[in-house]
C-alpha cells in the first residue's frame, strides 16, 4: 500500500494537538485529513499549515470527510463512546485514548459492537506498552529470570493537576495507566481494588483528595500498589518496580542526565506526560499506522479498554468509602482471546 492513510483527528486540544503534529511531522504512511472540535478556531490553530486538512465542529462530518481512512480519538472520555460506535458503523479503524469510555456500560457496549462485526478494528491508547523502559520490564518477567512476580510498587506524580480535575479522576485518568500495565505486564486480572487517602497535600486544589494510595489484588495471587500524588510540584514522575521470588526489576529513574557541578549532582525531572512518553506516543502511532495500512489491529483491544474502565469504577467507589471492592468482568467474547492484557 504506497497511498498514505488520512487520518481524522478528533479532539485538538492537548492531546490532540500534539497527535496531529505526529502524525504531520513525525509518523510515516499517513497524513491528517480532518480535524474536529466543538471549538474550530483550536481546531484550525492545530492544523494550520497542513496541507488539505478539512476543519468540522462534529465528529461525524470529519467522519465522512473525503479522504478519511482512520480515525484517531482525542476528545474528552465522556465523548468516546459516541465517536467509536460512529466509527465501528462506518468500518473506519480507530486509535483511541483512554479512558476508552469512562464507564464501564458504555464500554462493553463498544466491545459488543465490536464483536458483532466480528473482527477488531479499535485499538486503545495505553502507550505505557510502547515504553522502552516498560517493554525492557515486560521481557525481563516473561523470561521468568525473577522467578513469580509478587508484587508491583508504582509511583505516578505530576506536578500540578488541572483546573477541572476531581477526585475521581485520579483513579479514572491518572492510574487508568497502571491499571493497564499491571494487566500486561502480569498477565492476570485486578480482581479487587482498595483506595487509602492520607491527609490531602497543602499543594492540591481545595476539595481534591491528592494523593491517594491504591491497592490492587490480582487473578494470580500478586499485590500492585500504587502511588498517585498529582501535584506533588516537582515534575512528571513515573516508576515501576516488580518484585518477584527471585530479586526485583525497576524501571523509571533513568529519564536525564546526570550533571555534576559546583559540588553536587542533580538530573532533569520531565513536567509532562507528552514529554515523559514522546517516544511511547512516537511508536505506538507509528505501530498503528502501519498495521492499519496492512488491514490489522495489533495493539491493546477494547477489550482492554473495558477492563481498564471496570477496574477503575470499582476504584472510584473505594474511594467514596466502599473499602475494598471486587472487580466483576462481563464474559469475554471469543474475538479477543483467552490471555489477559
Amino acid at each position: 500500500m504506497t497511498e498514505l492513510l488520512g487520518v481524522a483527528v478528533l479532539g485538538a486540544g492537548h492531546m490532540g494537538a500534539d497527535h496531529i503534529r505526529r502524525l504531520d511531522r513525525v509518523v510515516s504512511g499517513a497524513r491528517v485529513a480532518a480535524v474536529t472540535d466543538p471549538d474550530t478556531g483550536r481546531a484550525k490553530e492545530a492544523a494550520a499549515g497542513i496541507e488539505g486538512v478539512g476543519v468540522y465542529a462534529e465528529a461525524e462530518a470529519a467522519l465522512d470527510a473525503p479522504g478519511v481512512g482512520a480515525v484517531l480519538i482525542a476528545s474528552p472520555g465522556p465523548a468516546h463512546e459516541a465517536a467509536l460506535l460512529a466509527a465501528l458503523r462506518r468500518g473506519l479503524p480507530v486509535l483511541c485514548e483512554k479512558p476508552m469510555v469512562p464507564d464501564p456500560a458504555g464500554a462493553l457496549r463498544v466491545v459488543e459492537a465490536e464483536a458483532r462485526l466480528g473482527r477488531r478494528l479499535a485499538q486503545v491508547g495505553f502507550m505505557r506498552r510502547y515504553d522502552a523502559g516498560y517493554r525492557r520490564l515486560k521481557e525481563v518477567l516473561d523470561g521468568g529470570r525473577l522467578g513469580r512476580t509478587l508484587m508491583l510498587h508504582c509511583v505516578h506524580r505530576n506536578a500540578a493537576s488541572p483546573s477541572f480535575f476531581t477526585s475521581e479522576m485520579l483513579v479514572e485518568d491518572s492510574v487508568a495507566h497502571e491499571i493497564d500495565a499491571a494487566r500486561w505486564l502480569l498477565g492476570q486480572e485486578l480482581t479487587s481494588v482498595t483506595v487509602l487517602r492520607p491527609s490531602p497535600s497543602g499543594g492540591a486544589p481545595e476539595r481534591l483528595a491528592d494523593p491517594q494510595f491504591v491497592v490492587f489484588e490480582t487473578s494470580g495471587g500478586a499485590l500492585v500498589d500504587v502511588e498517585v500524588f498529582v501535584n506533588c510540584r516537582s515534575g512528571y514522575q513515573v516508576r515501576c518496580e516488580a518484585v518477584g521470588e527471585h530479586g526485583s526489576a525497576r524501571i523509571g529513574d533513568d529519564q536525564g542526565p546526570l550533571v555534576t557541578s559546583a559540588g553536587s549532582a542533580s538530573t532533569g525531572v520531565p513536567q509532562d506526560y507528552v514529554v515523559r512518553f514522546a517516544d511511547a506516543y512516537d511508536r505506538e502511532v507509528q505501530a498503528w499506522v502501519d498495521a492499519t495500512r496492512q488491514g490489522r489491529v495489533t495493539g491493546p483491544s477494547v477489550w482492554d479498554g473495558y477492563a481498564a474502565s471496570a477496574v477503575a469504577e470499582a476504584g472510584v467507589r473505594s474511594l467514596r468509602g466502599a473499602g475494598r471492592v471486587g472487580v466483576e468482568l462481563a464474559g469475554r467474547p471469543d474475538l479477543y482471546g483467552g490471555a489477559t492484557g
